[in-house]
């Protein structure tokens, strides 16, 4: 009999040395701020069912949908009477959008926002959010990001910081400063590139618990192929197009779809404490709890090794 292993999104996993619980699945919802795009009923329908369980982590970030996603959050806790217990609210700290402000003073008022439209005290866990937009040194400076989130640390403000960011060589050098308890990579950890290796262990070295967004790499490793087809933010390569198509048919062939394939490629990594899988509706939701509960023969792993596409199609350690 072939042996297979199941990892349930719903199991409870350390978030590093924060003594946070988070489920190995986290409901990102990026995309519910957008007006534009999904209805407020929809968005709520779909937040009463990402807080009814079994997941305990919802992502969420100021600049998602112009803080349209915390401002639907907030509601949707505000019908509940507040956040449910055990439930993990991460969210993140960002310019005002259309401004190129990232200074301590912004960070601060950015956590402001954050704790207004979501109706909470406290924030348990605030990324410093894409970082790359500014430099290194300026983020370190005494009156910077940085420093503004780990003095709302101690004043009680914020539970735990993190950093969220995509080149991963940025990311591995946030993380090895010592500073932050948490950290999201994305894109760049998937069955068809592994450029945030580097990351993955300084976070074991350090203690960081690691949140792996974007393990379908904008969709196309969960069947959504867009026209011209895309991975990550940008077009799809030859070879990206044609790992898919070798995978997909890989995981046909074991009765098994790519996409759970996709998904617990990344909660199998001990290394990573969460997965976040974007949803706007309460039918996403549902397919990610059956993808991550799908049951893939060991040996599946092997042959999708083999397909992933060679390093220089990969995002890259300085990729943007």
């Amino acid at each position: 009999m072939t042996d297979q292993r199941r990892t349930g999104g719903a199991e409870r996993r350390r978030l590093g040395t924060t003594g946070l619980e988070v489920t190995a699945l986290t409901v990102g919802t990026a995309n519910l701020g957008r007006r534009d795009a999904i209805t407020e009923e929809r968005a709520q329908d779909t937040l009463a069912s990402a807080l009814a369980g079994p997941l305990t982590v919802l992502d969420t970030g100021n600049n998602y949908g112009d803080g349209g996603s915390e401002e639907r959050i907030g509601r949707a806790l505000a019908r509940l009477g507040g956040l449910p217990a055990n439930y993990v609210l991460v969210t993140k700290a960002d310019p005002l959008p259309g401004s190129a402000d990232f200074s301590g003073d912004r960070v601060r008022a950015s956590v402001e926002e954050s704790l207004l439209r979501l109706g909470v005290d406290r924030l348990q866990l605030v990324h410093l959010h894409d970082p790359e937009r500014i430099t290194f040194a300026e983020a370190m400076a005494p009156k910077g990001p940085v420093a503004a989130l780990v003095a709302l640390r101690d004043e009680g403000v914020i539970q735990h910081i993190g950093v969220a960011g995509g080149p991963a060589a940025m990311m591995e050098q946030y993380v090895r400063t010592g500073v932050f308890e948490a950290a999201v990579t994305h894109n760049r950890f998937t069955l068809l590139d592994r450029s945030s290796e580097g990351v993955l262990k300084a976070c074991a070295e350090h203690g960081v618990g690691l949140f792996n967004a974007a393990p379908y790499g904008g969709g196309l490793l969960a069947g959504r192929r867009s026209s011209p087809p895309t991975y990550a933010y940008r077009p799809a390569t030859p070879e990206h197009l044609a790992a898919v198509d070798a995978m997909g048919q890989r995981c046909t062939a074991h009765g098994v779809e790519l996409a759970a394939a996709a998904l617990q490629f990344s909660m199998r990594e001990p290394r990573i404490s969460s997965t976040i899988v974007g949803m706007t509706t309460p039918e996403q939701l549902r397919a990610a709890l059956r993808w991550a509960d799908q049951l893939l023969p060991e040996e599946l792993w092997e042959e999708l090794e083999a397909l992933c596409p060679p390093t220089r199609v990969w995002l890259g350690p300085d990729g943007r």
